[in-house]
């Protein structure tokens, strides 16, 4: 075989190798039966080589010559028989194999094939058989049409092969699976051989399979089992699914009859990962072609919970295919129903914890994957977590995955979350509402990081508008990719579910709070703090996202969980419900509602979106209803407008401007066209709620024209029109007023027939300024229904703010937007006539507020002439008041100090010296009727009464003067309180501030300037007086002496009335002096004669006092003066 010439063949025959080889050697080599073992198996080896490096010299010596071929060939099919060395035999069936393969003809094919099958017909034992079969499975491997070839033209070598099978030997069993394997891998295999496979093949394979011992045989028949199951034919023979529903839900029929599930069984019950690993891949195998079909014979077998056990192991392929298994198992109910999920979710959940620790994505999400479609199909009946720490172990994987920097398994974590979040698999005692939250609140954050954020902060109806007017709606979601959007649908979803868990546990009571709670100590796993986070988390993080989502793209989908959602938080803080209402009406979701409503829900398309929207404006309207009707709300009316928006909103689904156009449109003449009034009354309430929170979305002047037309259109046609509708038809109108042409005449005659209808005008009154300027601004309309409306507006404002408007508002800008009728009152003075008949005609508290209203209208419009129009009015109240009143009933009245005050304010307003007429004496002679019910602690009454009797006498001509004095002179009542008034000045006792002016100290200072001028006026008028008072002179002069705290102005008073007694020298018919004979001090020395007589009825000491007393309040005063300035000249320097 070296080279050169040997045994005469010549160097043609001479193949290129280190060193060269003559090919007519080896083959007489082989063919020489005396040749040893060792030197064939060395040409063999030589053989090999040439065939593997230089197989094309080989193939040209060899391909001209076909008898040399055939006899080469069948040396070594001869060897195979004849040799039992198996390193021997393994480099035979090589070189025969490569000899084949590299000559591409199939007339050697044929000859091996023909040689195998003599050799299996005259074989003595089917041991001997091994060798052909090996190389028959060799040959399948590398001839790609071998399988065609051997089922078509040499089919008679498959009886050979179940022979085979049966053979008690593993290794020819193996190498016969294999071979079967080989054949079943192809079409025309698969199709020629099924007959045989299910006529005598399937018993004997499930048998071997069953009872193999070796790995190799156990390894081939999987790689066998592996083929036949991708033919769906094959597999329900192997599953035997001839059998009837009812064997099929036996589990006895498995033991011998469907051997299969079994067999797998067994499979996973050995250590070999690689052999588990392939039994669970044909079971996916098996149940991939119908779960429904084959699941229960797995189920029954008890397959499910070795799977579980296998998710222990640390096996990456293993793991991907137990997963892959027990996903398909889950499409079946009877893999919940036997609680084989609750055997194995703490399996499954100590996986996840594993597998993240490893660099496999896609193990990751089909992990995942698996974990979620548990929790979305476990039955609510069966507890899945029956031990709360796997559930927060299932918490804490979920938060792992939901943070992973890998989108794809982030995705797959957040609908996992989504399917985690529900009632049933979470409400072990104590529920984790703490670690809920967390994973709640990584989920938003996960995708709020994904979402850019907001270029401009908008209202939710400008962020669809703007959207809708620049991307048509089939190439929004091209802007935006795809998984984003599916990462965001799937946050939405969490979010949701974790609204309705907490609806839900608001029925259970163990669920509300946490009982294992140590007492006197507060936990933060309370459902209420649950919720509150879940409408914080909504507003911070859930609404921004979506109206960044929003700028981009509208999904359909993604806006009807988002809807969804908003209307589940609705119930989920019921004490909120109302405040949250508020918050996304003046975020213009009502617009934003109505435009998805009309873009993705017209002519029938999105029902469900539809529904959603629908159901969404029905409840935020019925809650802003009760939130801004509390004081009228009628469990009546909100279930009429309960019913008209759940039938009219699905099918208002038109644009804005088509809803105008609509709410225009008139009804047909002969047949009441409920469907347009309905859409009709739908939109009218949407409007009313979302311009009560600012949501102005329409036009005002196009508003308003469109509702006039309503409103026209339905009187024309005889429609009564509920109140709720009436009353937001007059909202509307009143707010866009100012940018609507003024009513016509035609449209106020039918205003004032719609309201002449009405048993009351509270059912279409909303307390809000537009409405009162709308009623009072048209002459009409105010003279028929000023007063009502004033009365209601009255009845609904708010006492405390009225007071606050009064003190808190510096500028007359703020005080008539605090209260708006100031500057309509400015504007129409006859309102004030509708005014003092409501302080007449109505409540106490009305009657408040109307004054209340009068004296800042009067304090800040010093220009408006109406005193002689308010004098009348205010006679005739008094004169009701004094005539309907006793003395108590005055005592208790709050109003009538407030009235007393404004008639002393329009007395203040009287510039000048006027003529007093018959209405100003009444008003005197009222008034000191008044005073003389009175006490001298009702200082609220008595005090704008005085000031008012004072100013009186003072402020008119001297012949209107003396009539007053008269009047006040006979009024012993009067005189009898001025009496008790004086007398209080030394009774009561000293406030602790001496700077400050009390109440009481205030009205003491009236009674005296009073009492001053009355004793002026008498003494110049010579005036019959019909009661005196009587005055202790010595407690008045000690008072004014050592002043004991009193306040300068009552000093001042007081001073007042003895200047004007010392000018009538003690002598009046009105006065009284007592204690004149009182000696200051008894101790003292008797003042002369003369000097008594000169000074009668004072003592010459208490001359002194009294001059001394005067020096010092004199310089008291200066000091005052002194520090005010010495203070003004220190904050001017301070701000220099």
């Amino acid at each position: 075989m070296a080279a050169g010439p040997c045994g005469g063949h010549g160097p043609r025959w001479a193949l290129p190798l280190r060193p060269p080889l003559c090919l007519a050697c080896a083959v007489e080599t082989l063919g020489d039966g005396s040749a040893s073992l060792v030197r064939k198996k060395h040409v063999l080896s030589r053989l090999q080589d040439a065939l593997a490096w230089q197989a094309l010299p080989v193939v040209q010596l060899l391909a001209p010559d076909e008898r040399v071929c055939m006899h080469l060939i069948g040396t070594l099919f001869g060897m195979l028989h004849s040799v039992e060395d198996s390193s021997a035999l393994n480099l035979l069936v090589e070189v025969l194999v490569r000899l084949v393969v590299e000559l591409k003809s199939e007339q050697y094919l044929y000859c091996i094939l023909d040689e195998s099958q003599k050799e299996l017909c005259k074989a003595n034992t089917m041991r001997s058989s091994l060798p052909t079969f090996s190389l028959l499975g060799k040959l399948a491997d590398a001839i790609p049409g071998f399988a065609e070839i051997v089922v078509v033209k040499h089919n008679n070598l498959v009886d050979h092969l179940l022979m085979g099978l049966t053979y008690p030997n593993e290794s020819i069993k193996a190498a016969v699976c294999y071979l079967y394997g080989k054949l079943y891998s192809s079409p025309a295999g698969t199709e020629r051989l099924s007959g045989h496979f299910e006529e005598r093949l399937c018993g004997v394979f499930l048998n071997t399979l069953g009872s193999a011992q070796t790995k190799e045989l156990q390894v081939n028949c999987l790689g066998l089992l592996k083929e036949l199951l991708k033919s769906d034919h094959f597999v329900s023979i192997l599953m035997n699914n001839a059998k009837t529903e009812e064997e099929t839900e036996n589990p006895d029929f498995l033991e011998g009859e469907n051997p299969l599930p079994l067999v797998l069984k067994k499979l996973l019950l050995t250590r070999d990962e690689m052999l588990q690993a392939a039994s669970s891949h044909c079971m996916a195998a098996v149940l991939v072609h119908s779960p429904s079909r084959y699941a229960p014979a797995f189920i029954h077998a008890d397959v499910p919970e070795f799977l579980f056990e296998c998710l222990l192991c640390k096996s990456e392929i293993l793991i991907w295919s137990v997963y892959c298994c027990l996903l398909l198992l889950t499409e079946e109910r009877l893999f919940f129903s036997k609680c084989h999920t609750v055997y194995g979710i703490e399996s499954l959940v100590r996986s996840l914890q594993g597998v993240l620790l490893l660099n496999n994505v896609e193990l990751h999400k089909q992990g995942l994957l698996l974990f979620t479609e548990i929790l979305k199909r476990q039955p609510v009946e069966i507890k899945l977590f029956t031990n709360r720490g796997v559930c927060i172990e299932a918490i804490d994987v979920l938060m792992e995955t939901v943070n992973c920097p890998v989108l794809e398994v982030a995705v797959e974590a957040v609908k996992a979350v989504a399917a985690f979040l529900r009632k049933d698999h979470v409400s072990s005692p104590p529920v984790p509402y703490e670690e809920l939250q967390k994973l709640l609140e990584a989920v938003l954050k996960r995708c709020a990081d994904l979402s850019p954020p907001q270029s401009i902060k908008r209202h939710a109806g400008d962020v669809l508008f703007s959207v809708s007017q620049s991307h048509p709606a089939n190439r929004n979601l091209g802007r935006v990719p795809q998984r984003q959007g599916q990462f965001l649908l799937n946050t939405l979803e969490s979010f949701r579910n974790a609204c309705r868990l907490a609806v839900e546990f608001q029925g259970d009571f163990m669920a509300q709070e946490n009982a294992f709670t140590a007492p006197n100590s507060e936990s933060k796993d309370t459902l209420s703090n649950f919720s509150e986070f879940l409408l914080r988390i909504c507003d911070s993080l859930c609404i921004p996202m979506v109206m960044s989502y929003l700028e981009r793209a509208v999904s359909p989908s993604v806006t009807e969980v988002f809807i969804s959602a908003l209307s589940t938080l609705f119930t989920v803080v019921p004490s909120m419900r109302n405040k949250f209402s508020k918050k996304l009406a003046s975020s213009s979701f009502i617009r934003l509602t109505l435009e998805l409503k009309a873009r993705f829900c017209s002519v029938q398309s999105n029902p469900v979106l539809n529904h959603t929207c629908s159901s969404f404006l029905c409840s935020l309207c019925l809650n802003l209803y009760s939130a801004t009707e509390k004081t009228r709300t009628s469990s009546q009316e909100e279930q009429e407008m309960s019913e008209l928006l759940q039938k009219g909103l699905p099918q208002l689904n038109y644009t804005i401007a088509e809803s105008l156009l609509l709410l225009s449109e008139t009804p047909e003449p002969f047949f009441l066209d409920q469907s347009l009034c309905s859409h009709q009354h739908c939109f009218v309430l949407l409007l009313y709620f979302a311009y009560s929170f600012g949501d102005r979305f329409v036009p005002d002047a196009e508003l308003f024209l469109a509702v006039r037309n309503f409103l026209l259109s339905a009187q024309d046609h005889g429609d009564c029109l509920p109140p709720h509708i009436l009353r937001a038809a007059f909202y509307l109108l009143a707010v866009c007023q100012d940018k609507g042409k003024a009513l016509d005449v035609r449209s106020l005659s039918t205003i004032r027939r719609i309201l002449d209808n009405l048993t009351d005008l509270s059912l279409v009154y909303v307390h809000c300024p537009p409405l009162l300027k709308f009623f009072l601004c048209y002459p009409e309309l105010m003279g028929r229904f000023g007063h009502q409306v004033l009365q209601l507006w009255f009845s609904w404002e708010d006492c405390k703010q009225t007071e606050v408007e009064e003190s808190d508002f510096g500028s007359s800008d703020q005080l008539n937007s605090a209260n708006p009728l100031l500057p309509i009152l400015k504007s129409n003075s006859s309102i004030l006539l509708i005014l003092l008949d409501l302080v007449c005609s109505s409540s106490v508290e009305v009657a408040w507020k109307v004054l209340m209203t009068l004296r800042t209208f009067l304090e800040r419009n010093e220009d408006v002439l109406v005193c002689d129009l308010l004098r009348s009015r205010f006679l005739q109240i008094l004169q009701q008041l004094l005539v309907e009143s006793s003395s108590a009933t005055l005592q208790a009245n709050r109003n009538l100090p407030v009235l007393l005050n404004l008639l002393f304010l329009v007395q203040l307003r009287s510039k000048g010296i006027r003529e007093l007429d018959s209405t100003d004496f009444k008003l005197l002679h009222q008034v000191c009727n008044l005073c003389g019910k009175c006490r001298p602690r009702d200082t609220d009454l008595l005090q704008p009464s005085l000031n008012f009797l004072y100013w009186s006498l003072h402020q008119t001509t001297p012949c209107s003067q003396q009539r007053a004095v008269a009047v006040l002179l006979s009024s012993v009542s009067l005189l009898e309180l001025l009496q008790k008034v004086l007398e209080c000045t030394w009774l009561w006792s000293p406030p602790s501030r001496p700077a400050s002016l009390s109440s009481e100290d205030a009205l003491l200072c009236s009674g005296w300037l009073l009492v001053a001028s009355l004793l002026l006026y008498q003494h110049r008028y010579n005036t019959e007086v019909h009661q005196t008072l009587s005055v202790d002179l010595k407690e008045v002069l000690n008072t004014v002496i050592f002043r004991n705290k009193k306040p300068i102005l009552l000093l001042v008073s007081i001073m007042q009335f003895l200047r004007a007694v010392l000018r009538q020298n003690f002598s009046s018919a009105l006065l009284v002096i007592v204690g004149q004979n009182t000696a200051l001090n008894a101790a003292q020395p008797q003042p002369s004669s003369v000097q008594d007589t000169a000074l009668h009825p004072l003592a010459m000491q208490q001359v002194f006092l009294l001059v001394v007393s005067l020096q010092n309040l004199l310089v008291h005063v200066q000091l005052q003066i002194c520090d005010e300035e010495e203070g003004k000249c220190s904050c001017c320097s301070t701000v220099q």
